[in-house]
């Protein structure tokens, strides 16, 4: 079918706008929980019924689900064709990879019988093989010869030459070796149960191939003292790869060996050890390396069954998967084998001969223990230059990843330094350091990555209900007053600070300066009134003083015109007293209250003034102001649209770094909104407390589009309303 043209289809939305309380209303948001109570979790699993039993069998024995039901027409020629090519490859590679893991190659052949067995029971892959693989086996082999060393098991020889006891030394190793495959077994199986799969997806494919590269360097180097029959001193620890080449290239070059025999396999045992339980004393020294070999074979493990899963059409279960090998390194370790994973050469044969389940795994099982039974006896004179060179061209695979390193400069810088590292770390620190080195740095690289966001101001697209980030469209126009501003990532404790500096410096409005200064008028208006007053005081007490003088004076002088009228004493009296009593009165009057008289008033008239000019200061102070914070927010901003549509939860550190943009920006006068919060956020701050009084759930919208319409129609800018309506046409 052909694609029809876009550019043509137009659609219109008509709604009115809608925050959050208005959301749950219409959309009628639901109170229920779907999920049930861990009092129902407790009582189901505690709950045994046929059907339930006959559940829980399927899942942790996978067999049983598909084995009834194979269908031998369909199935079993690809799955014997398949079985048996893989099989034939089982045994070189098998013998060839024990002598990384530092074994005699016959413990090869029992890597590749029985655990592969086990997974046929219990796994849920189809197409992978399981047994040896070149990274596990020389992880195996670091371990080995670092407990171990030649150097223990020196005795003396004749002619007073000093030899290794070859016996002995190869004994302690496969206690070690089996010691380690049963612990990480063990630590398998107890991430299986937990439900704990889900860790293989902090190791980054980009750190998976970087660290199978360094490994696959290690593994090339460890051969050549086979393919040049050469018996170099072996170093372990951190730049251990370093000295082996160096002593390979003197013992070379300078001819230092005086003897060129040639190295055979040796002896191959016919049938099968005794199963004996592994000595639980070398734990306590194996634990760290059993469990990253743990985690390194199951990741490889699950990448490659996940690959065949989905190309098939079928579901791996990552934490089934991490029983299943768990149990095959658990149980092999019994049988004296080491720890496996799946094979990407042995398992790509397996799908491409046309196998179609682990029917296959058990044909090339069969083939294996006819060869440990019959006939291995005729290996026994094999050269280990052979088994070497094996290991060597199944190694190309893996340097083939080289070819990452181009492809990651073009497309992710990021997961280019993962690799590197990774690959760097494998080489000089070994596989254990540089494991734990690798993984620490993909750590660090995702932090910064959360840390390091992109925040962006966003406008509008005219004519739209888009918003974008305005460095990245010209056509994006930020609306007159409003700052839209949003992250890329998640709002959490680790950069919590840093969204706020990003909002204050991509706003302009730094919200600091402006709360400082707003202290500084508010003292300032604080002490001008508090000298308005003082004035005030100052002049009342002026005005008391001034009115007791006066009436002094004036009852003086009233006295000595009372005694010089006596001629008129009847009606004089009379008026004399009433004038009298009325000065008398007023004084009094004054002097109880502490107030003025009449005299006072025009002084009343001027205090008016004064308070009225006062007045006037404050309200021209305060216009001043206005024009200050202008000044701050450079755009004269009066809303911030915050939006958090990108962020998937909330922490603590989260709900009081907004609680504090809500306070520090209101005392500054400027309106908040949030904006996309998606609904289990909402939940989140619900149950956090955020929304209150100050912070009502009006302010958080569905849309930032919605919150621009609130904020133009709250302010009434109808015109721009208009054109940024919700009818909106593409």
């Amino acid at each position: 079918m052909e694609e029809k043209d876009l550019s043509s289809v137009e659609y219109f939305v008509k709604r009115e706008v809608l925050d959050e309380l208005h959301l749950d209303e219409i959309a009628q948001k639901g109170t229920w929980s779907t999920k049930p109570t861990l009092g129902d979790r407790v009582k189901e699993s505690l709950r045994c019924s046929v059907p339930r039993l006959k559940r829980i069998l399927l899942t942790w024995v996978p067999v049983l689900s598909w084995l009834p039901h194979y269908s031998i027409r369909e199935n079993a020629i690809g799955d014997l064709i398949s079985g048996c090519s893989v099989g034939i490859m089982h045994l070189p590679q098998g013998m060839a990879y024990a002598l990384l893991a530092s074994l005699r190659p016959v413990y090869g052949l029992y890597t590749s019988l029985f655990p592969v067995l086990v997974y046929f029971i219990f796994g849920t892959s189809r197409h992978i093989s399981i047994g040896t693989f070149a990274v596990i086996s020389i992880m195996v082999g670091c371990v080995a010869e670092r407990l171990a060393p030649d150097s223990n098991f020196v005795v003396n020889g004749t002619n007073g030459t000093e030899t290794v006891d070859i016996d002995e030394r190869d004994a302690y190793r496969v206690q070690i070796a089996c010691s380690l495959t049963v612990l990480a077994g063990i630590f398998q199986i107890l991430l299986g149960v937990v439900r704990f799969g889900f860790v293989v997806t902090y190791l980054s494919e980009p750190l998976v191939r970087g660290y199978t590269t360094g490994s696959a360097c290690h593994v090339c180097v460890s051969q050549l003292k086979y393919l040049f029959g050469i018996s170099p001193s072996r170093f372990i620890g951190p730049l251990s790869l370093i000295y082996v080449i160096a002593a390979t290239i003197i013992t070379h070059f300078c001819g230092l060996t005086s003897k060129y025999n040639i190295d055979v396999v040796g002896e191959i045992p016919s049938g099968l050890k005794v199963p004996r339980a592994p000595d639980a004393t070398w734990f306590s020294s194996v634990v760290g390396d059993a469990f990253a070999i743990a985690i390194v074979s199951f990741a490889i493990n699950i990448s490659l069954g996940k690959t065949f899963g989905l190309k098939h059409g079928y579901k791996v279960d990552s934490n089934q998967e991490l029983v299943a090998v768990g149990l095959s390194n658990a149980i092999g370790g019994l049988f004296q084998c080491y720890s496996v994973t799946s094979s990407l050469s042995r398992s790509l044969v397996q799908e491409s001969t046309g196998g179609k389940t682990q029917v296959a795994g058990v044909i090339s099982s069969i083939i294996v223990l006819i060869t440990i039974l019959k006939i291995g006896s005729l290996f026994e004179d094999l050269p280990k230059a052979v088994l070497s060179t094996i290991v060597l061209v199944n190694l190309k695979g893996m340097f083939r990843q080289f070819m990452d390193l181009p492809l990651l400069w073009k497309t992710n810088k990021a997961d280019l330094s993962v690799w590197l590292v990774t690959f760097i770390s494998t080489i000089l620190l070994n596989l254990d350091l540089g494991l734990a080195v690798s993984i620490g740095f993909s750590m660090l690289t995702f932090i910064f990555r959360t840390q390091l966001s992109h925040y962006s101001i966003l406008g509008n697209v005219p004519g739209t209900e888009l918003y974008l980030d305005t460095d990245t469209y010209k056509e994006a126009n930020e609306i007159p007053g409003i700052k839209i501003f949003r992250s890329s990532t998640t709002i959490y404790y680790t950069n919590a600070e840093m969204f706020l500096e990003a909002l204050q410096e991509k706003s302009g409005i730094e919200i600091g300066k402006l709360l400082s200064a707003k202290k500084k008028r508010d003292a300032k208006q604080k002490r001008k009134q508090e000298k308005e007053k003082k004035k005030a005081e100052q002049a009342a007490k002026k005005q008391v003083r001034h009115h007791l003088v006066s009436n002094s004076c004036t009852f003086s002088l009233k006295n000595s015109d009372m005694n010089k009228e006596n001629s008129a004493r009847t009606k004089g009296e009379s008026q004399g007293n009433g004038v009298a009593s009325s000065i008398y009165e007023t004084s009094a009057d004054g002097l109880s209250k502490g107030h003025v008289n009449l005299a006072y008033q025009p002084d009343i008239t001027t205090s008016d003034s004064d308070s009225d000019a006062g007045y006037d200061c404050i309200t021209e102070f305060s216009h001043h102001s206005d024009e200050e914070k202008g000044q701050a927010c450079k755009s004269g901003t009066h809303s911030i649209i915050l939006d958090i549509s990108t962020t998937s939860f909330v922490d603590t550190v989260t709900v009081k770094t907004l609680k504090n943009i809500f306070r520090d920006f209101g005392e500054a006068d400027l309106d908040i909104y949030l904006a996309g919060c998606q609904a289990c956020v909402v939940e989140q701050l619900e149950a956090a407390d955020f929304f209150s009084v100050s912070v009502p759930k009006s302010r958080l919208f569905v849309t930032v589009h919605d919150a621009v319409l609130y904020i133009l129609k709250k302010r009434g800018q109808t015109d721009f309303v208009l054109n940024a309506s919700c009818s909106t046409r593409m």
